[in-house]
């Protein structure tokens, strides 16, 4: 050891360092993706100031300089590419640890956290697992989450909901069972001349603004619900970003972009402004509960996993 390698720690502790935080694994690991500092910054709901000074803690609490910036490019350096899939792994760690204690938390309470978007628990299926679910163990909490288009599925993965009522498709690493099926409609801005028709196609809607979804949701998720590509190969416009189905319609109501929705969103979001459309060419939906695959076995999910099946055997 040299005299400088004994020194390096003193200097580290002289500069207040510490170790780096999880949170700023993860925004090395954003900026590794997209090699920009402002697109990494948008897909993280960051300022891109706010954004570069959190980088900037992680290089000095690491001795390392990560990535090279010039005005026009931002590169791993090696020693950034190096430490990238420890930082991978230690991300994952903590996520893994987090999703433990959080369950085995609730176990011991005796409570399960069962998430949904938008009006999912109002369905008939949701209703009777969740019935069941009590009738068979009434001294269980049951608690109901609401999640977003962003947190949708990263609530399962990380231990924050046990299992969820969700809109397929889902990522790989999520399991579903299938509840029911229903169409999808459009929903236009009621002063759209479209709003008119009784029945429209997909050709219809070729020139209209799609409502954008977070691309913090799964690409198959966000194609599937602005149908992308179209049938004709039309290039979709997209405009406003909507992280619920309350910021969908915001938007369409205030005429800047149209949205698909499932049908039943006629009866549980009627809005002033807005108007619901049948699409003859517009492939159906289903509302299905969700689970992260790796807890598939823990007893809670293997519980409302089977009741979810008796209740389908028996409504068929």
């Amino acid at each position: 050891m040299t005299a400088d390698d004994r020194d390096l720690p003193l200097r580290y502790e002289a500069k207040g360092a510490s170790e780096p935080s999880v949170h700023q694994l993860r925004l090395f690991m954003v900026l590794a993706e997209e090699l920009h500092f402002g697109r990494a910054a948008a897909r993280l709901f960051m300022t891109q100031p706010a954004f570069s000074k959190q980088i900037r803690a992680l290089e000095e609490r690491l001795g390392l300089q990560l990535v090279d910036r010039t005005s026009r490019v931002v590169e791993l350096t090696p020693s950034g590419r190096a430490l990238l899939p420890e930082a991978r792994a230690v991300a994952e760690a903590m996520a893994g640890l987090r999703q433990a204690a959080q369950s085995r938390s609730r176990e011991i309470a005796g409570r399960v956290v069962i998430g949904t978007v938008s009006a999912e628990p109002a369905m008939p299926h949701a209703n009777a697992i969740l019935d069941e679910l009590h009738k068979r163990h009434p001294e269980l909490a049951i608690e109901t989450r609401s999640l977003n288009f962003i947190n949708q599925y990263q609530a399962l993965s990380c231990g924050d909901v046990d299992v969820a009522f969700l809109r397929p498709p889902a990522p790989s690493h999520m399991q579903t069972l299938h509840l029911m099926e229903e169409p999808r409609v459009v929903c236009l801005p009621a002063s759209d001349p479209l709003a008119a028709e009784d029945i429209l196609t997909l050709a219809h809607l070729s020139d209209r603004t799609m409502v954008t979804m977070s691309p913090e949701s799964p690409q198959i998720w966000r194609d599937f619900w602005t149908v992308n590509p179209r049938p004709n190969d039309v290039p979709i416009k997209f405009g406003p970003l909507a992280f619920d189905v309350e910021g969908v319609l915001h938007a369409i109501a205030r005429g800047q972009a149209i949205g698909f929705l499932p049908a039943s969103a006629r009866d549980f979001y009627p809005r002033p402004g807005i108007v619901y459309r049948d699409v003859v060419d517009l492939p159906p939906c289903t509302m299905a509960l969700t689970w992260f695959a790796a807890n598939r076995d823990r007893p809670i999910v293997s519980e409302i996993r089977q009741i979810a099946r008796t209740i389908l055997q028996s409504r068929h």
